[in-house]
């Protein structure tokens, strides 16, 4: 490729990063949207509105960071393609303070999108280069009372394209309903708020907000959570109009038959559902659907597995390890792997004086 291609192309990688065709190549830093974690991979891409002591899902709504938490370390990888060499990840922390009642934590993602061959217009070879972008993110919640959290994440990005770079900076806001032992969980978040300060062209582009609002419900004499997740709200309309579509001709008329976009059709595109399966504290097995990855990405004549994501979660003595599987097209699926500890489990108990003899 050469150089001056170069923008062109990197932002191209960044919306099928997305998987998201209606909206991608709109915004820069696409990788804040990208589910690196394998618990949230295997929900389908989304899950807002969980509470429990999983670090990884405090990382994508920060009223989910609680004091279970508590000295909590999490790594994630993700392979994007096996033929594509992108490669994503990251690492993160969290720390509870019991004098201000909050928890912070701090994480830091990246995505790699591998090595480029440089060329000039005459295809003469001129080395290589890499690409990529990074994120660095600390996050803090509190609850207001016993059944409200709120939290921040604040983030510093960073993208490097062979000679051209950008920055920006963003924040999260979320919201967090939860009884404490309760069965029904609610959540609202405003992510990627944000501006970027400076840009890899001339022109400033947009970060990826969205508004997004989360439920699930736990049953409390069935080992199952369902969770219900509308993404992308600040946009009504998610249609997207393929201009690779096949054109249909009305014999009759010789119009051009319009396929009609439903209330529903539009709704749905909004839906990311999922299911775990809770089998015990120590075994989790995980669906989720994602409607519009599916239907702006499957092929008509072979949908296969385009838009459904499955894994698991076990804990091995302390450690807690995750997979996460999502088919996104024929092209490809992405694995995901998580391994998170927790120090506070390390901790000696302490050992109890023998009691005295009687008698």
């Amino acid at each position: 490729m050469t150089l001056l291609r170069l923008p062109a192309t990197v932002f191209g990688c960044s919306a099928l990063l997305a998987a998201s065709a209606q909206l991608g190549g709109q915004t820069s830093f696409n990788v804040l949207d990208i589910p690196s974690s394998a618990r949230v991979a295997a929900l389908g891409g989304n899950n807002i509105a969980v509470q429990d002591a999983d670090i990884n899902l405090g990382f994508y709504n920060p009223a989910l960071l609680n004091k279970q938490m508590e000295r909590q370390v999490a790594l994630s990888y993700l392979r994007w393609f096996n033929k594509a060499d992108i490669n994503l990840g990251y690492v993160g922390y969290a720390h509870h303070f019991d004098s201000c009642k909050t928890t912070v934590s701090a994480a830091f993602q990246f995505v790699d999108y591998g090595e480029f061959r440089r060329t000039d217009d005459a295809g003469v070879d001129l080395g290589s280069f890499t690409a990529g972008e990074y994120a660095l993110q600390v996050g803090a919640s509190r609850p207001i009372d016993s059944l409200f959290t709120v939290g921040v994440n604040a983030k510093v990005l960073f993208g490097q394209l062979e000679e051209y770079t950008s920055t920006a900076v963003a924040f999260d806001v979320g919201g967090l309903y939860h009884k404490p032992g309760g069965l029904f969980t609610l959540a609202a978040m405003l992510r990627n708020i944000g501006y970027q300060t400076s840009a890899y062209t001339e022109q400033r582009e947009k970060l990826p907000f969205q508004v997004q609002i989360g439920t699930t419900y736990k049953f409390r004499h069935a080992p199952f959570r369902l969770g219900l997740m509308l993404e992308n709200l600040q946009k009504w309309d998610l249609t997207y109009d393929d201009p690779n579509a096949q054109v249909n001709i009305d014999p009759t008329t010789g119009e051009v038959i319009t396929e009609k976009v439903t209330f529903m059709d539009k709704a749905l595109l909004h839906v990311v559902g999922n299911v775990e399966i809770l089998l015990g504290k120590n075994l989790h097995v995980r669906f989720g659907y994602n409607y519009r990855r599916r239907q702006e990405l499957k092929i008509e004549e072979k949908p296969g597995l385009a838009g459904i994501s499955f894994g698991a979660g076990i804990r091995v003595a302390k450690i807690h390890v995750s997979y996460g599987y999502a088919q996104y097209h024929l092209a490809g699926a992405s694995n995901s792997f998580t391994v998170a500890v927790r120090f506070n489990d390390f901790k000696k108990q302490p050992v109890l004086p023998a009691a005295a003899p009687q008698g």
